[in-house]
């Protein structure tokens, strides 16, 4: 497995990272030992950087991960997020809202050290930015979690770059997690991966295969169960997928050409944009974390990627991300 660094950080990590969510948190249950053997198997295939956060499950997540990687402590990172409120009271799934106020990081931290079985997070993502407590604020906490030898790393999600200025200029931004793919690449245009570049931040793409779409898996015959997030996204009611098959079409036309599958060409594309983004693709099958990993060996040259770009030119993404 290849390494990248994200930004200037330092944090050294395989060049493709695994999303966790789904294996204790979202649209189907899981088997805990199956997932625990299937990250298990991630390691021995390179992977080095898994993705967490407090709030799948709540709290689920985090312990599967640290259970399944504590024989791997020192060798892998594991970044987890901090950012929501919970009642216990609200049932399942009791997320009530926002809460990035510095005393509720540090008990967030806290009880994250334990669940995750480490005696430091590797790298503690702000999740969401919290309209009520400045970003000052956010890093300052943050930053005293580092003074502390409790926290490595600092990072944000879906921050814009106003708000990465802001925190960065407190205490340096490691990475920043936002949605990013050939279909969503609304960072290209806001300014946040020209802050990224500018600062020196590494950029860790979520849903880096359209949550699922990408891979040329799904068509007008899919469905999903209401727990399923798709269920409800507007790019995956049967007019969108059927309208948005150009852009597998297009996939499926450069893969011809590279030997590739259309998730590994999505995949190759993201790691051609930057040598310090990272995308974490989730799955929960050990043959498409084999093909996820296969992308890392595909190389787009510039003229593919002027022909992406031309194509992707032309072509209007149907459907809102949410």
């Amino acid at each position: 497995m290849q390494m990248r660094v994200l930004g200037n950080s330092n944090l050294a990590v395989s060049a493709l990272g695994l999303g966790c969510m789904r294996m204790s948190f979202g649209d189907t249950p899981t088997d805990k030992q199956e997932m625990i053997d299937f990250l298990h198997a991630s390691v021995d295939r390179g992977i080095t950087f898994f993705d967490t956060a407090e709030v799948y499950g709540p709290f689920t997540n985090e312990l599967l991960v640290g259970e399944a990687l504590e024989p791997f402590k020192g060798k892998v990172v594991i970044a987890t997020k901090f950012g929501f409120k919970h009642d216990p009271d609200k049932g399942p799934h009791p997320t009530v809202g926002l809460d990035s106020r510095p005393e509720q990081i540090k008990r967030v931290a806290e009880a994250s050290l334990k669940r995750l079985r480490v005696e430091v997070i590797d790298l503690f993502y702000q999740h969401r930015p919290d309209p009520n407590v400045p970003m000052e604020d956010v890093a300052g906490a943050v930053q005293d979690l580092i003074r502390e030898g409790k926290v490595k790393h600092f990072g944000l999600s879906e921050a814009s770059a106003e708000q990465i200025r802001r925190a960065h200029a407190v205490q340096p931004v490691a990475a920043l997690q936002s949605e990013y793919s050939l279909w969503w690449r609304a960072i290209e245009e806001n300014g946040v991966l020209a802050a990224c570049e500018e600062l020196g931040i590494g950029l860790v793409p979520y849903s880096p295969l359209g949550r699922g779409y990408l891979t040329g898996k799904i068509d007008e015959s899919t469905t999903y169960a209401s727990s399923d997030i798709r269920s409800r996204n507007p790019r995956f009611t049967q007019d969108a997928i059927k309208a948005n098959r150009v852009v597998i079409d297009l996939l499926e036309h450069i893969g011809k050409e590279k030997g590739a599958t259309p998730a590994q060409v999505a995949l190759a594309w993201l790691l051609a944009q930057k040598p310090w983004i990272v995308p974490i693709p989730g799955t929960r099958k050990l043959e498409r974390l084999d093909e996820n990993i296969g992308a890392v060996n595909v190389q787009l040259t510039a003229d593919y990627l002027g022909e992406i770009a031309d194509a992707m030119a032309q072509i209007t993404v149907v459907g809102n991300r949410y």
